[in-house]
């Protein structure tokens, strides 16, 4: 990063706006901001010939990461790749016809082209938008975490969540995110099986050159706990290099065994399933990880219950 871009400071914006304006401002020094319409914008930040495309929230980049920058931006510039992050402002799916005309203009000029390597990432509603747009670079890896297939009623009915993005146009340019797919070199779907709504979208993806990954039930919100666990940067960056396989997942998937939050609800889980042997190891575990007054309870309940049964 030019030295210039560096004082800038994102973290201290006081509003979406002037975090907007910041983010414009450094990409005189780094690449390019494009706005895309009322709900979305582009930036880029000129690096080597990988390009890693990222789509993110503004509210999640602002609420999650500690400097307010771009999660895709930060991993780019830690490995001097070229980053194209697709901010999103609103819950719109990225549907926008700005968003759609942008996608559009990248093949025109063959922006793609330009680079060696090209790897789009996106969890959630950004997971669909990087299976999705990824049709504009053939050739590309993707990695999507806990993505949607569609919201079209007709082709998702179980799809009970998002109520009001369900009336988006999710049939035109770019709709069908497996579909979408087909150009990809590779593609990595991770997702959550003890999710049910998730897994039946997972299930949409299947293909010969898609990678199913089952996380372990890391909660709700997936790409969060692996960013808690230190597991995501290296997904993100094993996938660029073609080195992601199901193999190396279940490697990482291991740190979650050090994760309290993990633990927690793991001791819950069990708890409820009333396996009280179970119960004992996992609270012990998750109590040398973090002691709490509830896992020492949850701890005594389960060895009283067990001394019971053997009794």
């Amino acid at each position: 990063m030019s030295d210039c871009a560096d004082t800038i400071n994102l973290a201290t914006a006081r509003t979406e706006a002037e975090w907007l304006a910041r983010l414009d401002e450094m990409a005189d020094e780094l690449g390019s901001f494009t706005p895309l319409g009322a709900h979305h914008a582009a930036f880029f930040a000129d690096g080597s010939d990988t390009l890693l495309v990222s789509f993110e929230t503004v509210a999640e980049i602002r609420d999650m990461q500690d400097d307010h920058r771009p999660f895709g931006l930060r991993i780019a510039e830690r490995h001097g790749w070229s980053s194209l992050v697709i901010l999103a402002r609103a819950p719109r799916w990225y549907r926008d016809a700005e968003v759609l005309d942008f996608f559009d203009s990248q093949i025109d000029s063959c922006f793609f082209d330009s680079f060696s390597r090209v790897i789009f990432y996106g969890a959630g509603m950004s997971g669909y938008a990087a299976c999705t747009f990824s049709l504009a670079a053939p050739g590309a890896t993707v990695l999507a975490i806990a993505p949607h297939a569609t919201l079209d009623p007709e082709l998702a009915p179980w799809e009970r969540r998002f109520k009001a993005q369900r009336r988006l146009d999710f049939r035109s340019r770019f709709g069908f995110a497996p579909a979408m797919l087909d150009g990809a070199r590779a593609a990595f779907i991770v997702y959550d099986a003890a999710n049910k709504t998730d897994a039946m979208h997972a299930t949409l993806f299947r293909r010969p050159f898609v990678t199913m990954l089952r996380s372990p039930a890391l909660g709700d919100q997936t790409a969060p706990a692996l960013a808690r666990i230190g597991a995501l940067d290296t997904l993100i960056e094993t996938a660029a290099r073609g080195r992601l396989t199901p193999a190396r997942f279940h490697d990482l998937m291991r740190k979650r065994r050090n994760d309290p939050t993990y633990l927690k609800a793991l001791v819950k889980r069990v708890a409820k399933a009333n396996h009280p042997a179970l119960t004992v190891v996992a609270a012990k575990h998750a109590l040398a990880m973090n002691d709490s007054h509830g896992m020492r309870k949850k701890l005594k309940k389960a060895e009283k219950t067990l001394a019971e049964d053997l009794s």
